[in-house]
């Protein structure tokens, strides 16, 4: 799967930038306010930026093939 360069770069940065971001400030506010249902909530960013983080991984690998 070959990803055009335009969605690679817009997930590339969502998954290297801003998912990171928003799973540390989830949980720090959800520690902060006792937000029930945070660590779900953490866990579930990190594994779509996980998810993505693999897809443009494997259309990266396919282009340079």
């Amino acid at each position: 799967m070959i990803l055009p360069d335009r969605y690679y770069q817009i997930i590339k940065w969502a998954v290297l930038t801003v998912f990171p971001a928003v799973s540390v400030l989830v949980a720090t506010l959800g520690k902060a306010y006792d937000w029930s249902g945070t660590d779900m909530t953490v866990l579930t960013i990190n594994s779509v930026a996980t998810f993505l983080g693999v897809i443009t991984g494997v259309s990266a690998y396919n282009l340079k093939k």
